[in-house]
């Protein structure tokens, strides 16, 4: 079992009795029935759809004082703090910023030994493993009472691209993609039962219309790596764009019908001059050719 600690994971707490129906509101995941030991995955979008920042949420019990915490991208920890605080008007919620005093140590390859007072099963995959939310200083011993050895964060993120799960940052780029095209549907990230959120007509729409034209996929790397952001061709036609590697895994972002249209004609996919393949290449061709804008 491995353990790292993610230092460009930061932590958000929301607290007040108005705090669950507010974030609610919000929010893509439902957290209406979210309880201690438990975590969403959501994100925050913009009115048009797209996501401003994806995070995890988990329930703090009343002994922590209640209220929760937020797991999200450290550079974009302050920035949602802010948003959020911005959205709260009358309502009796506070927001804070704790990414000075909690990060994330995650926990895979295993079940923990022992789980740290603010743990929970990493909602998008359990194969992601565990996520204990811990002051960084305290690392090597929380990673030593789960029986885990603490590694660089380098091999967590080599575990995430393998499990074919987009970050942020590297597979996609916040404020210019649909939860769709991250694969937020597929990843438990929203519920499209829940009530009203902002961004929510337009996911809706997508969801029940078709299949977002571009999705994040698995890739296999034939050689070596091309550049992150490096154009995907098929012949000379441009299909997507690589994301984050490690090894022989890799994620991209694809355009469906056009990748789906290439290997139907037998075409080999290439980067940077560099050739790869689809790891599920199934997953494109099952795919509607009927696309949404």
């Amino acid at each position: 079992m491995k353990a790292a600690f993610l230092p460009d994971r930061g932590v958000i707490r929301v607290t007040g009795e108005d705090a669950r129906n507010f974030l609610n509101g919000l929010i893509t995941a439902d957290i209406a029935e979210l309880r201690p030991g438990q975590a969403r995955f959501g994100a925050l979008l913009t009115p048009q759809g797209k996501i401003i920042v994806d995070f995890l949420i988990t329930e703090l019990a009343a002994d922590f004082g209640g209220g929760f915490l937020i797991d999200a991208p450290r550079a974009l920890a302050k920035g949602l703090a802010d948003k959020l605080s911005f959205y709260k008007l009358r309502a009796k919620v506070a927001v804070e910023d704790f990414s000075d005093r909690l990060g994330v140590l995650a926990v895979w390859d295993g079940e923990p030994v022992r789980k740290a007072d603010f743990a929970f099963i990493d909602p998008r995959d359990a194969a992601l493993g565990w996520r204990f939310l811990i002051p960084e200083d305290s690392k090597e011993d929380v990673a030593d009472l789960a029986g885990a050895d603490l590694v660089d964060s380098a091999a967590y993120d080599a575990h995430r691209i393998a499990t074919g799960v987009p970050r942020g940052g590297l597979d996609f780029m916040y404020g210019d993609a649909f939860p769709h095209e991250t694969n937020m549907d597929h990843l438990h990230g929203v519920d499209f039962d829940k009530g009203c959120y902002v961004g929510q007509e337009v996911v809706s729409r997508m969801q029940h219309r078709g299949t977002a034209r571009t999705r994040t996929v698995k890739i296999i790397l034939d050689g070596p790596s091309p550049e992150a952001g490096a154009t995907i061709l098929a012949g000379e036609k441009q299909v997507g764009t690589i994301g984050s590697t490690a090894g022989k895994n890799g994620l991209a972002l694809v355009r469906i019908d056009r990748v789906a249209d290439a290997l139907d004609a037998g075409l080999s996919l290439t980067a940077g001059g560099l050739s790869l393949h689809l790891a599920e290449p199934d997953v494109v061709r099952a795919s509607p050719k009927k696309t949404v804008a």
